[in-house]
């Protein structure tokens, strides 16, 4: 049995296996090109990568058309560097274009940082989301984005509360769900924006709570019971002078 989290919702694109909800509290129109889909793709010349490791596939979101902000897990599972410029391929709807980018710089967070990552050249029609600077009420809310083949879809939740102990100490805990499936938050969905009512960045998405029991030959994922929060994700606030400067 894992722990109460680390199942963190990249996807490792394996060589060998290479509804649409629509939040009713705000336009999804408003939204359109503000989160998009990344993948960083390996190749066989790339230094300590597992040889059956295709890519890594995450999320993010544009801070201004030459920034992306994700969280700094994926950067570091795409293996991107602060000096070296590397390809990463960004999809929006069913738009898909590759961009050179490179870590910017990073933003302290609770769990794990926040990641800028830069873009060599700006993405036409890019579109910025305001941060909220307030925080969020018991139950307000909110909406993210899951990911379906690397392009995020917007699904609901609602926010439960901020993490008060250990690790998880400063995050904001979420309940995020579609139907009866709490996993809707899974592969490729890091670094994905967590939004109010009114469209504004609030948190990003880092890691997911599971429980993991080896059965036979499987492993059986775990969520957590109805009522509980299932989604760990990072403040954006120390976002809040980065935005400015951009």
């Amino acid at each position: 049995m894992r722990g109460r989290f680390g199942r963190r919702p990249l996807l490792l694109f394996a060589i060998l296996t290479s509804t649409q909800v629509h939040a009713a509290c705000v336009d999804p129109a408003q939204l359109a090109h503000s989160s998009v889909g990344i993948m960083r793709h390996f190749d066989e010349a790339e230094p300590d990568v597992r040889p059956d490791l295709a890519g890594i596939r995450a999320t993010g979101w544009y801070l201004s058309s030459r920034t992306i902000v994700t969280a700094e897990h994926v950067t570091k599972a795409m293996k991107l560097s602060t000096v070296d410029w590397k390809s990463i391929e960004i999809l929006d709807g069913d738009h898909s274009q590759f961009v050179a980018a490179r870590v910017q710089r990073m933003a302290d967070g609770p769990l794990e940082k926040l990641a800028l990552i830069e873009l060599q050249s700006a993405v036409s029609g890019a579109r910025s989301v305001e941060i909220r600077k307030e925080p969020l009420l018991p139950d307000e809310k909110v909406i993210t984005y899951a990911s379906s083949g690397g392009r995020p879809r917007l699904v609901e939740g609602r926010f439960v509360r901020f993490g008060d102990e250990g690790k998880i100490a400063g995050t904001v805990l979420l309940e995020v769900y579609e139907g009866e499936n709490r996993f809707v938050i899974d592969h490729g969905a890091s670094g994905a924006p967590v939004m109010d009512c009114s469209g504004r960045v609030v948190a990003v998405v880092s890691d997911i709570f599971v429980q993991t029991i080896a059965w036979a030959s499987h492993n059986i994922r775990i969520p957590t019971a109805w009522g509980m929060p299932n989604v760990v994700s990072l403040p954006v606030r120390p976002l809040v002078e980065f935005s400015r400067a951009d």
